[in-house]
């Protein structure tokens, strides 16, 4: 907006006419120092590896590799980076008080075959501008990922076309567990495992936390890190 080199207009005119102190045009900003830059070069590499991390993790983190580190200053680093934390924020598991809830199958249950037990969660993709949800199906005793679908929605219908696609690329397991979730709980979803003769389990409304989601747990976070990197990169 400045240039020094105009033949009719003092620096100092300029600055007048664009609102600013002449003092701005002259600063220097001091950049950060090696020792923040050095951090930023650690947290960066770490949160490839932990995009879960928040500023709180990041800390503690750092701090065993030896770095003397507030949270303050990670907090900042991290913004500079453009670096957020991932994790599932809404509650992705509401339940529906009209729908039929079926015991839980799997207490005490030895898990040892493929097709045995099958299981779904959904969780909360953060993205630059909104959020999407993801629903994936595995198979308990492989931890494969059968099938996945994404929706800026909490409709059932994505978690209804990640059932069938698993069950026509896979056949069907004996057993299918979820949460008391509505996605889960409603007719369609619930229809497509009869018609397959699907025994169907669903965590008891008190579980603090399903099986299901520490299976799925690594594959979730290397999803949402893969997702934030496309993100970034696609600004």
């Amino acid at each position: 907006m400045i240039d020094p080199t105009h033949r009719e207009l003092s620096i100092t005119r300029q600055c007048r006419l664009v609102s600013i102190a002449r003092s701005s045009y002259y600063y220097e900003g001091r950049g950060e120092s090696s020792l923040n830059l050095q951090l930023m070069r650690r947290i960066d590499e770490q949160f490839l590896e932990t995009p879960f991390y928040g500023s709180r993790q990041m800390v503690r983190w750092l701090r065993r590799q030896g770095y003397n580190v507030g949270r303050k200053r990670v907090r900042r680093l991290m913004r500079r980076l453009g670096l957020q934390a991932v994790y599932q924020r809404p509650k992705t598991s509401k339940p529906n008080p009209a729908h039929k809830i079926y015991p839980y199958l799997l207490r005490n249950l030895e898990i040892t075959r493929p097709k045995q037990v099958w299981c779904a969660d959904v969780t909360y993709i953060p993205l630059q501008r909104g959020f999407l949800y993801l629903v994936a199906v595995m198979d308990w005793a492989s931890r494969k990922v059968l099938s996945w679908r994404l929706s800026d929605t909490l409709d059932a219908s994505f978690c209804v076309e990640a059932l069938e696609e698993a069950i026509a690329c896979y056949g069907t397991p004996e057993i299918f567990n979820t949460d008391q979730g509505s996605q889960f709980t409603c007719f369609e979803f619930l229809e497509v495992l009869r018609r397959a003769s699907i025994r169907i389990s669903m965590d008891g409304k008190g579980r603090t936390g399903s099986e299901a989601r520490d299976g799925i747990d690594w594959w979730i976070r290397f999803y949402k890190w893969v997702s934030q990197y496309f993100t970034f990169v696609c600004r």
